[in-house]
């Protein structure tokens, strides 16, 4: 994979973004995320190393394959900027909770860890209606097989889920225990 220089991959995705007919602006970054959307800014910005790294985990997908489906995931975020638009004030709740408490004092107060719950679920909501997007835009413009497409789709949504179970889980957890302290 290491043949795919930066140029290649900006291409890559700017073809994907122009063939949808969407006027999204297009970065490269370093940032440790495969691809992002920023919906204040409307831009997708995407770190050329991570990508790589990100397609070499479904290596049963071409490259290029991957990095369309991910691209036009991208751009369903981009469809629902209007959503996530009207979250904004809840988000910052949510990074100024971040911002004040550690980790391990978000992870001992019910109402706290309650708020990254709450978040998690915000976040479900907004992948998998950027998915649905993204697969209109893949029914009309029959960029990516419908197979390609679904593998993608899980592996990308495993994550997000993967992570609200194990917080939620720890969540159930802490309920139990200060339902069990005495008041």
């Amino acid at each position: 994979m290491q043949q795919y220089t930066n140029e290649f991959l900006y291409e890559l995705i700017h073809s994907t973004i122009k063939a949808t007919g969407l006027t999204i602006m297009l970065k490269e970054d370093h940032s440790g995320v495969n691809m992002s959307y920023n919906f204040i800014t409307n831009v997708v910005s995407f770190d050329a190393k991570r990508l790589v790294e990100a397609a070499g985990e479904l290596s049963s997908i071409p490259f290029d394959q991957y990095v369309k489906t991910i691209t036009l995931h991208e751009l369903g975020h981009a469809l629902d900027r209007p959503a996530l638009d009207a979250s904004l004030d809840r988000t910052l709740d949510y990074f100024d909770m971040r911002d004040q408490y550690s980790t391990k004092e978000i992870f001992k107060n019910p109402d706290l860890l309650g708020m990254i719950i709450e978040e998690h679920q915000m976040n479900i909501v907004f992948e998998e209606t950027a998915w649905a997007n993204a697969e209109n835009l893949n029914q009309k413009l029959q960029i990516i097989d419908q197979k390609s497409f679904e593998l993608i789709k899980k592996q990308s949504l495993s994550t997000y889920i993967r992570n609200y179970e194990e917080d939620l889980s720890a969540y159930k957890q802490l309920l139990e225990q200060t339902e069990l302290l005495p008041a």
